[in-house]
């Protein structure tokens, strides 16, 4: 039987407060939505002795031009950001990519930074504390063996967030905070491919916010993903597109993905690819590539070549709409 076990709750109203509580309490965790935190400590995955409550740091629930982009508070809610007014006439991708995470109510609660940093998972990791103590935990949490590739030291967890992506095709910056101040850098560079250590995160260190670039003229954007039902479900595989046409030719081009990888991954070599329309020559490219840089694993109730096939499916719809609609 699943139980709650205790644990301190600390409530910062600032930025600095939080990550110095972090820095203070090794082992802590910061709380935000909640969807995905509070399921795995409920479940035996996780057990921090504080949890930290983000709720009451105003400057973390903003969403802010900044140099004709956007500031994004790591706070904002996912119903928030699908329904701001900018995102959803300057930046299609990502609306469609956060209304569509689970279902509206927890889209009322989950937030930006809760889903950049969500938890890898896995079928043989989010489970019920007593199926994992009968199967003797796995490599991820508590045990010595990966259950999806054995003879390996590795831990394949599959990365399900799908803002990342979106994010990434924009050319998306996060700030993140600590004890010694604020860092900017690129959100493709706080990941590596590591079912338990996927976040290149400091341990006193947070997002504070995600900053978007302003829109450039004639590149759209689009997200698609499959999954086993409408709502409520991680993605098996999700992709986003960014492409810019000019008269017949693709001359912008980027695709990101996730639930590939233990990390969201934007695909390296599309550059190659433009210059041309989307003839089957350069979607056969496309395809080429992304082949090489994906590993599906069997970490989800979806077999690997099956979340191959889609991921070009997806990839491919949303550039020939794209391409159409420009």
């Amino acid at each position: 039987m699943e139980f709650m076990p205790e644990f301190r709750t600390a409530r910062p109203t600032t930025v600095a407060e939080a990550v110095a509580i972090r820095a203070a309490e090794p082992g802590s965790r910061f709380l935000a939505g909640g969807t995905d935190l509070i399921p795995n400590i409920r479940r035996g995955i996780v057990a921090p002795p504080t949890v930290i409550d983000l709720a009451g740091i105003a400057e973390m629930r903003a969403i802010e031009s900044l140099d004709g982009g956007l500031r994004i508070g790591a706070a904002v809610t996912l119903a928030e950001l699908a329904n701001h007014e900018r995102v959803r006439t300057a930046y299609v991708g990502l609306k469609q990519a956060a209304g569509g995470i689970a279902a509206s109510t927890h889209r009322q609660v989950g937030t930006v930074g809760g889903n950049l940093c969500l938890d890898t998972r896995c079928v043989f990791y989010n489970q019920s504390e007593w199926w994992r103590r009968a199967n003797d935990y796995c490599l991820k949490s508590k045990g010595d063996v990966c259950y999806v590739a054995p003879k390996g030291s590795h831990c394949f967890a599959a990365f399900s967030g799908d803002l990342a992506p979106a994010f990434m095709v924009l050319g998306a910056e996060v700030e993140i905070a600590s004890k010694s101040g604020v860092r900017i850098v690129p959100l493709t560079e706080i990941y590596q491919d590591d079912g338990i250590d996927y976040l290149l995160l400091k341990p006193d260190e947070m997002i504070a916010a995600v900053r978007v670039p302003a829109p450039s003229d004639g590149f759209r954007t689009g997200y698609a993903k499959s999954h086993v039902r409408s709502a409520i479900d991680f993605p098996l595989a999700g992709v986003a597109v960014g492409l810019r046409r000019e008269d017949e030719a693709i001359t912008d081009l980027r695709v990101a993905l996730t639930g590939t990888n233990s990390m969201p991954l934007a695909v390296e070599g599309t550059e190659g690819l433009t210059g041309g329309p989307p003839n089957e020559a350069m979607l056969q490219g496309l395809d080429a590539l992304i082949a090489k840089q994906i590993q599906p694993m069997n970490s989800t109730f979806s077999p690997p070549g099956y979340r191959r096939r889609v991921v070009a499916k997806l990839t491919r719809s949303l550039i020939l709409n794209l391409y159409r609609d420009g």
